[in-house]
């Protein structure tokens, strides 16, 4: 089946780009009065005055709210499941992987849950935070057709420059919301992201029926289910509760924990970390003697491990009660996450401008625990090759400026070797070429 994509019409924008970006360029420097605005799409202008109120960064990444294991408990919890197909079928028929548009399904709140379609294009969305689990709501990232689409409760169509956030301007969009077949509450919302043949009538009339046809799948299934079953009532779901233990470019780790409207955050001491941390990492579990040798560099200091475990049960006894320790081996019997799993996780998925946002240090830089030494140094390493090896040249600069990447002559030579022959950026990069060689 042939895409509906795949005849590319020309939009035709109601202003020119150039004159969108200068009323943009004049709201976000605070000249909220200049005449340039009037010449802006009321949608739009308003749009972009929600977010400067919002205090929305025009070139913030959007925030990753549902990082991997908690994105595929809550999508297949999401009433918008069960009809992934029907959308898919409808928007991109044929190869997905090459239907030249993305199609995206998000909740309510704006956070991503399925982003699929053309590989190229979600290569290069993902590198700007376009991806499951992120928040594209407007209080998050400003205008764009998703997050608007919510905030207005219908249809919307946004052209490249009218985004508020630099980085997605590049691109365009329409989205429509999705509701409940019988309360009329917004479920979540349907997006098409791409060039400009996303933006034309006919694009925003095949979103706005996928959304309708949604609808009416979603009734159907639910009239069938009530005629098999009519005196049951669903029970409700109880949240289940989250741990996040965060270790980047922290001496002393925290631990958030939540669930069921409750969120806890406690500062761990230096040997709770590094045992939390390496029971995270080897999620299989792990004998005493080599959580020992991993945290004390000593396979028999069973005595002082075993003293330590039980002061840190009794230390999440208090904070993160279902967070339990087993043992032989010793294992966590519930699930903690890391800050810096999340980060492998972006990189695997693309998403290195995200992934480098995300990076805010070395895991427990002061521990000399050697578990802690391999996991520091195997993150570093992921982060450097994956960026040295896929990113754009502007996410490669960014790393060159953290601490991670100043110092590396070969990251600022691959640099130096993206960058056109004009840019002025090369003669910085030199000069540091230069001052490490010299040293």
């Amino acid at each position: 089946m042939s895409s509906p994509w795949s005849t590319r019409r020309e939009a035709s924008p109601e202003n020119s780009r150039l004159l969108i970006e200068r009323a943009h360029e004049e709201l976000v420097s605070g000249n909220a009065g200049d005449l340039r605005l009037d010449d802006v799409r009321p949608l739009v202008r308003d749009s972009w005055r929600r977010s400067v109120a919002g205090l929305v960064g025009a070139e913030d990444l959007p925030p990753l709210d549902l990082p991997a294991p908690q994105l595929e408990e809550y999508r297949r919890a999401h009433p918008l499941a069960g009809v992934i197909d029907m959308i898919r079928g409808l928007l991109v028929p044929g190869d997905v992987d090459d239907a030249g548009v993305v199609v995206a399904v998000g909740d309510a709140a704006g956070r991503l849950l399925w982003v699929e379609g053309d590989r190229s294009i979600r290569a290069l969305t993902g590198d700007m935070g376009f991806m499951p689990g992120a928040n594209w709501s407007e209080r998050a990232v400003g205008t764009s057709a998703p997050g608007t689409a919510i905030a207005l409760d219908r249809s919307v169509q946004i052209r490249g420059a009218e985004h508020f956030n630099r980085l997605v301007q590049p691109w365009s969009c329409t989205a429509a919301p999705v509701h409940d077949p019988e309360t009329r509450r917004i479920l979540g919302v349907i997006d098409v992201t791409g060039g400009d043949q996303v933006v034309t009538p006919q694009a925003q009339l095949l979103v706005d029926a996928t959304a309708r046809a949604v609808e009416g799948e979603l009734l159907l299934a639910r009239l069938r289910a009530r005629e098999r079953t009519p005196s049951r009532r669903p029970a409700r779901r109880a949240e289940t509760a989250r741990a996040t233990l965060r270790v980047l470019g922290r001496d002393r780790a925290l631990l958030e924990v939540a669930g069921d409207g409750i969120e806890t955050v406690s500062e761990l001491g230096a040997r709770h970390a590094e045992l939390l941390l390496m029971l995270a990492t080897h999620r299989q579990g792990v004998s005493g003697e080599r959580l020992g040798e991993l945290v004390y560099g000593d396979p028999d200091a069973s005595v002082t491990l075993r003293a330590e475990m039980v002061r840190l049960r009794k230390a999440l006894e208090k904070s993160a009660p279902h967070v339990t320790i087993d043992s032989r081996p010793y294992r966590l019997g519930a699930t903690v996450e890391t800050d810096a799993h999340q980060v492998l996780s972006l990189l695997d998925r693309g998403a290195h401008r995200v992934a480098l946002a995300a990076y805010r240090g070395e895991v427990l830089p002061d521990s000399n625990a050697p578990g802690v030494e391999e996991f520091r140094a195997s993150v570093r390493t992921a982060l450097r090759e994956a960026l040295m090896a896929e990113a754009s040249v502007d996410v490669l600069l960014a790393f060159a400026d953290t601490a991670a990447g100043a110092d590396d002559e070969d990251v600022l030579r691959l640099c130096l070797s993206m960058l056109p022959a004009r840019s002025p950026k090369r003669a910085g990069l030199v000069a540091r070429i230069e001052r490490l060689q010299a040293e």
